[in-house]
């Protein structure tokens, strides 16, 4: 029996390709993925605008699936969080951050992540394997719909979108599976489907060099950089890829692809940890890095409040501490932010994907340490503190 293909892992242009090899002219293809996208439709039979002909050859050779949800929570902010099932025994995270003027959707690119951050619980549980492209845009099709239903907003474009902005920042290294990501994006961005604006979307990565040079040619959207030193032997300690690409060359790649971005300016995200990247000399040392000679570039920084977790052996910045931090970046003329934190009260905050994927690094043996660290330390161990003004 033929495995069905999920219309879900098309981009544009491959979803012309397949209405081709079913003998149908293009312009099906934009009918079918405005179904798909923009009205939530996954029963071709509902699709009542494709001839009888077409939605018969669907319904045996095609499937429009996105990964099943295992929980759906929302947080007292109204943060949602959805635990979906990759299969194997792997599950991501999809976070929906609301706001007045916008709601942000996170996603994941990768079930776990090989990038090993010291300050990422993700990083920890090691990595499992890569999302395909249904995997990915199956995260912003279900979040997409699953809020308007809520709301009771109808589908189609006429229904108000409920997704403005998407963030490629959650479990995972979008630019180490660069393929499906790179599709994702194109169908975020095309107006027969999601229809978002270049800056609107913000890919997430720790500096894989060669592909920030291939984004920029492939589908240059907003990039953010996780920074989070000042120099290259405390970003070595912090994030092992430095080693490979150090701050030199990561610049320098950064500089290139300004030149295509959507933005004239790249976000520079940075983790503020208690004693070993927090200091005043620390703030003097990236507005050197970012202002003066060969890594001079166009910038804002976000100052992340750390999430404490046991083998991290790190704590968060007091909020003292990255006020002044952040107050030196913005006089030297630095637009810089602190991140407020949402969601925590579902491990739906930065850094806190961990997600109830495969056991790889005896992820219930931390927790039963986190239940004895907060026993010890308090009920706040591990959660976020909002840093206001």
């Amino acid at each position: 029996m033929t495995a069905l293909t999920n219309l879900l892992d098309l981009d544009p242009a491959q979803l012309v390709a397949y209405c081709g090899e079913l003998g149908e002219k293009p312009f099906r293809a934009k009918q079918l993925q405005r179904w798909i996208h923009q009205f939530g439709v996954a029963d071709f039979t509902q699709m009542t605008d494709l001839a009888k002909s077409l939605r018969d050859k669907l319904a045996t050779r095609a499937k429009v699936l996105a990964p099943a949800v295992i929980s759906d929570h929302t947080s007292t902010d109204g943060t949602r969080k959805w635990l979906v099932d990759v299969g194997q025994g792997n599950a991501v995270e999809t976070v929906f951050i609301p706001e007045e003027s916008r709601g942000t959707l996170c996603i994941s690119t990768q079930a776990g992540c090989a990038v090993n951050c010291r300050f990422c619980s993700t990083g920890k549980q090691g990595f499992n394997r890569n999302l395909t492209v249904s995997e990915i845009i199956g995260q912003l099709w279900m979040a997409e719909f699953a809020l308007r239903r809520t709301k009771g907003i109808e589908g189609g474009p006429k229904g108000e979108r409920q997704i403005t902005n998407v963030v490629m920042m959650g479990m995972g290294e979008p630019l180490l599976n660069f393929e499906p990501t790179v599709t994702a994006l194109k169908l975020m961005l095309d107006d027969n489907a999601y229809g978002l604006s270049r800056r609107r979307v913000t890919l997430s990565t720790s500096g894989v060099v060669p592909m920030i040079d291939r984004l920029g040619q492939e589908c240059p959207v907003a990039l953010a950089v996780s920074l989070h030193a000042s120099n290259d032997a405390l970003r070595d300690s912090l994030i092992p890829l430095n080693k490979k690409h150090p701050l030199r060359e990561l610049f320098a790649a950064c500089q290139r692809y300004l030149e295509f971005a959507p933005r004239d300016f790249v976000t520079f995200e940075y983790c503020m940890l208690d004693g070993v990247n927090d200091s005043d000399s620390n703030a003097r040392e990236l507005v050197a890095l970012v202002q003066t000679g060969a890594t001079a570039i166009s910038c804002k920084f976000n100052l992340i409040p750390f999430n404490p977790f046991p083998e991290s052996g790190l704590t968060r910045s007091p909020n003292p501490r990255i006020k002044a931090f952040a107050q030196i970046l913005m006089d030297a003329g630095i637009i810089t932010t602190i991140r407020k934190t949402r969601g925590d009260d579902i491990d739906a905050a930065c850094g806190q994907l961990a997600g109830e994927v495969q056991d790889r690094t005896k992820v219930q043996e931390r927790m039963q340490k986190m239940a004895e660290y907060q026993q010890k330390f308090g009920p706040n161990f591990g959660r976020l503190v909002e840093v206001e003004g």
